[in-house]
């Protein structure tokens, strides 16, 4: 080990391995070290004897040998920053961001990135502190994105349609110092500034007010010099905070790591390059924007922002920009394809779709790619695995269908990405299910995307992760030929007169009348059955239907004992602030449901 004393720059990475391997022990239980992450930097300045002593303290010879081993063999943190290193050099003189009358090239950009994290250190923030964001998608909220982890520090997105309670206890529990908020919510903010002690600086992107720090201007009088943290694979680069439907909402600890893997997994499986001009539909904040508030500059792409996924704006930026890809829920889809035709006969044909976060209907799919040409792709995964595992992969077999069922297919959340994670449906005993299609178990995965845990809530972390597997409540059925194909959660699983009825079954037939824009299907209870499955139905404009009508078609699609027993029409389906539709509300809460 006398090499070691020759040695100086690689004690970055020695000590932010240790330092991050012992703070993921202790925030999984809870506790946050007093010695930790903010010390790494300095350390990598420290003087070789002294170094040596200090590691020989910490670690036994074995595991200093070993750290000291990979050092030599030049390992890098995976991390996307250094996607972003990449990008710098290469994409300089591209096009970026457009976001309204602003566009700015690859080197403007993250110029000013660069100022925002010399102003964060300005502010005093150091690594591990939590630099929250509230906001829609801007290009100053994409900024945060690279600006606050290269100094080190973590990004808090926080949901902007929450409630003002919402965001209290969100910045309380995440012990977010800072917060960066968009005009919109400037207000909301100041009406809980006695609740969040911990917030010691309010940051206006826009809008700014008295009080508030100006983002804008504080760019301006910045120069784009900071200190670049040393960055640890398994240190945390964001903490996304889960939708919380019935709950508190839970701080989902996601690391470089987790993030870089996600977006190869992006890379390798889909044809995401340069040409690419990609809307911002779905929020940043949803999981880092499904980690392409990265992909898209890893490839040099351009980021087009889009602060509200309206239908007429989403067409009028795909026909004004030449949107080549974007991203949307289902709830989305539906909203595209049920636009005016006016709207959608202007957009032009093979713009690609990655849609996530509910089972998409089989007959939005064959809609949206049969009336507007586009392109849908599925993929699945969930806040706490950084966040996608699966895709409905194509393959040369599935062009030789009819549209319909190779929409069928395409709805299903198919197989595993590459070097992500390995995911399983098992039952009760935790045996895999048999391939048929029919035998239901839960999605249970292990892997490089899996969280670190949930912030300071050890107790739901060992519930989730269970036996080196995360348990993500989704129970689906495998199909011969390996996809995966959610049918519930199982809280949603509908047992009548001891069959298993799938609500996203019943849905995705009633789906496909032609009067029917939204359903939901939940099971309420039933005197001799135990409980029968209801639909709650949204009408296109202009639509007519009755239940009769309705009950003869899905007797005409579906097994008889799956039809759901009484149908309501609503206005509107009640949804969280993600967009997922709440049933536990249909199941109990009449009274918030408005009928038509």
């Amino acid at each position: 080990m006398n090499d070691l004393r020759r040695i100086t720059n690689p004690l970055g990475i020695i000590f932010s391995q240790i330092l991050a391997a012992a703070q993921g022990l202790a925030n999984s239980c809870g506790e946050r070290l007093e010695f930790g992450i903010g010390h790494i930097s300095s350390l990598s300045q420290i003087g070789g004897k002294v170094a040596l002593r200090i590691a020989k303290a910490f670690l036994s010879p074995s595991r200093l040998k070993f750290i000291y081993d990979r050092c030599l063999t030049m390992e890098t943190p995976l991390s996307p920053l250094d996607f972003a290193r990449r990008a710098r050099r290469l994409y300089a003189d591209r096009e970026a961001v457009v976001d309204g009358e602003n566009r700015f090239t690859y080197r403007e950009f993250f110029d000013r990135c660069d100022r925002w994290s010399a102003a964060l250190q300005k502010l005093s923030v150091k690594a591990g502190d939590r630099v929250a964001s509230i906001a829609p998608n801007t290009h100053a909220h994409l900024e945060s994105y690279y600006a606050v982890p290269q100094i080190g520090a973590v990004v808090v997105p926080i949901n902007f349609r929450l409630t003002a309670d919402d965001f209290a206890y969100i910045l309380n529990h995440s012990g977010a110092r800072i917060v960066c908020v968009h005009a919109d919510y400037l207000d909301a903010v100041d009406q809980i500034r006695d609740q969040v002690p911990g917030v010691e600086y309010f940051v206006a992107f826009s809008g700014c007010k008295p009080g508030w720090i100006d983002y804008e201007s504080t760019l301006a009088a910045t120069a784009p010099e900071f200190a670049p943290a040393a960055i640890a694979e398994t240190e945390m680069i964001a903490l996304n905070y889960t939708s919380g439907t019935t709950a508190n909402p839970k701080g989902v600890m996601v690391t470089h790591r987790n993030t870089a893997l996600n977006i190869m997994g992006h890379l390798m499986h889909t044809r995401i390059t340069a040409a690419d001009r990609y809307l911002w539909v779905l929020p940043m904040f949803h999981a880092n924007g499904w980690c392409f508030v990265w992909t898209i500059t890893a490839v040099g792409g351009r980021h087009v922002c889009l602060p509200k996924a309206d239908p007429r704006l989403i067409f009028e930026a795909v026909i004004r920009e030449g949107i080549t890809l974007l991203c949307a829920a289902p709830t989305v889809l539906i909203s595209i394809a049920n636009a005016p035709e006016s709207l959608r006969a202007k957009a032009q044909r093979g713009v690609r779709v990655f849609t996530a976060g509910a089972p998409p209907a089989a007959a939005t799919i064959e809609r949206v790619e049969g009336e507007l040409g586009w392109e849908i792709t599925h993929v699945y995964g969930l806040t706490e695995v950084s966040p996608i595992v699966t895709i409905s992969e194509s393959r040369p077999e599935h062009g030789l269908l009819d549209p319909a069922t190779r929409a069928v297919i395409k709805s299903r959340q198919g197989v595993e990405y590459l070097a992500n994670a390995e995911v399983r449906v098992v039952d009760d005993a935790g045996g895999e299910v048999a391939r048929d299609g029919a035998t239901m178990g839960e999605i249970i995965i292990r892997g490089n995307a899996v969280m670190r845990g949930y912030y300071n809530d050890p107790e739901a972390t060992a519930k989730a992760i269970r036996n080196g597997w995360f348990h993500s409540g989704d129970a689906a059925v495998v199909h011969p030929d390996g996809y995966i194909e959610i049918r519930d959660r199982w809280k949603d699983v509908i047992i009548s007169g001891g069959e298993n009825i799938s609500s996203v079954e019943v849905e995705g037939t009633l789906l496909r009348h032609p009067a029917v824009q939204e359903v939901a299907v939940v099971g309420l209870p039933h005197e001799k059955w135990g409980e029968t499955p209801r639909a709650f139905i949204v009408l296109k404009p202009g639509a007519e239907t009755t239940p009769e009508a309705l009950r003869q078609f899905c007797r005409d699609h579906l097994a008889h004992f799956k039809v759901p027993h009484g149908f309501d029409f609503i206005t509107e389906l009640p949804k969280t602030a993600t967009g997922k539709i709440q049933k536990y509300v249909l199941r109990g809460g009449r009274a918030n449901i408005t009928r038509q």
